[in-house]
C-alpha cells in the first residue's frame, strides 16, 4: 500500500511568527525541524501500519522544507514549486492520503495564518457556491481519484469548520489553537507525536474496515476568486474562460477540479506577478 502525506507549514505546531515561513526568516530553521519531526513521525506509524510506501509532498511555499538527509528507505519526497495540481501532485495511485500542518481558509476568525493558497492575492476562494479551504480543494483531488483522505492535522479551526463538516470520517489531530492570526497555543511535540501515532493507528484501521470514504466535487466545476486588489482581477480576465463579475472578483468553469485546479495556480501566478511588476517596475 502506499500512503500520500501533503505537509504545509502554517498548521504546524508552535509555528506563530512570520519569521517562521519564510527561507530567510530568522526562525524558519526551527521551523523546517519542527514540521520535519512532524512529518517523519507520521510516516513512521504508517509503515508501522502496513504502508510499503510513503510518498510525502513537501508543500509550503517554495516547497523545498523538508529536511531530507535522514529519511526511511520507505519514504518519498516530493519538492519544488510550480507543479501541477500543488500540493497533491501524485496523489494518483495512493491508497489513502493524509494532511499535516492545514491552516484554516481565508477570513476565519481566531485562526494562524488563515488564508487559501496565496494570502498576498487572494481574498477568499468559492468551489461550487461553496467557501473553499486549501483542505477542501486538496480533498476533493484526492477524491477525483478515487483516494480518501483518512487523517488531517493542523489548526483547530480548521478541524472544528471545514474537515469535520465534510469529511466527518477524517481522524483529525489538533496541532494548535489559534488566539488571533499570529497567536496560538500549541501541546508539547511529545504529546503531539503520541497523538499523531494513536490517530494514524484509528485512521488506517478504520481505513481498513472501508470506513474512509471519498471527498468528491459536482462536476462541471465552478470556482470564483475575490482578489485583494483590482489589477489582479484585470489581469485574470485576459483568460478567455475568465468573466468579471466586479472590480475584484471573477468566475470561470472547468470540467473537473484538475483542470480547476491548474488554472487556479495559473491566475495566482499572475495575480502574484501584476502586483510585484507594479510595486518594483
Amino acid at each position: 500500500m502506499r500512503a500520500y502525506v501533503s505537509v504545509d507549514l502554517e498548521g504546524m505546531p508552535f509555528i506563530a511568527s512570520i519569521e517562521h515561513l519564510y527561507t530567510r526568516g530568522s526562525l524558519y530553521s526551527e521551523a523546517r525541524r519542527i514540521m520535519t519531526k512532524v512529518t517523519l513521525w507520521v510516516a513512521e506509524a504508517l509503515h508501522r501500519e502496513g504502508f510499503d510506501e510513503v510518498f510525502i509532498a513537501d508543500s509550503h511555499g517554495p516547497m523545498v522544507n523538508i529536511e531530507v538527509e535522514n529519511l526511511p528507505d520507505y519514504v518519498y519526497i516530493i519538492r519544488g514549486y510550480p507543479r501541477p495540481t500543488s500540493m497533491v501532485i501524485g496523489i494518483e495511485g495512493a491508497s489513502a492520503a493524509l494532511f499535516l500542518g492545514y491552516h484554516a481558509k481565508a477570513g476565519s476568525a481566531r485562526a494562524t495564518f488563515d488564508h487559501t493558497f496565496a494570502s498576498s492575492v487572494i481574498d477568499y476562494i468559492e468551489v461550487n457556491g461553496v467557501l473553499a479551504s486549501e483542505f477542501l480543494i486538496n480533498a476533493y483531488v484526492a477524491g477525483h481519484f478515487n483516494v480518501p483522505v483518512i487523517l488531517v492535522a493542523g489548526d483547530q479551526k480548521l478541524l472544528e469548520d471545514d474537515v469535520a463538516r465534510y469529511a466527518p470520517w477524517v481522524e483529525r489531530v489538533p496541532l494548535k489553537s489559534s488566539y488571533s492570526r499570529f497567536a496560538s497555543i500549541s501541546p508539547s511535540l511529545e504529546k503531539i507525536r503520541k497523538d499523531l501515532e494513536e490517530a494514524v493507528k484509528r485512521a488506517v484501521e478504520k481505513f481498513k474496515r472501508g470506513e474512509a470514504r471519498i471527498l468528491k466535487a459536482s462536476y462541471p466545476v465552478e470556482v470564483k476568486i475575490k482578489f485583494l486588489g483590482t489589477e489582479m482581477a484585470d489581469t485574470a480576465e485576459l483568460l478567455p474562460i475568465v468573466k468579471r463579475i466586479d472590480g475584484k472578483t471573477i468566475v470561470y468553469k472547468a470540467n473537473d477540479i484538475i483542470e480547476a485546479y491548474k488554472i487556479l495556480e495559473l491566475l495566482v501566478l499572475a495575480a502574484a506577478r501584476t502586483a510585484q511588476f507594479l510595486r518594483t517596475e
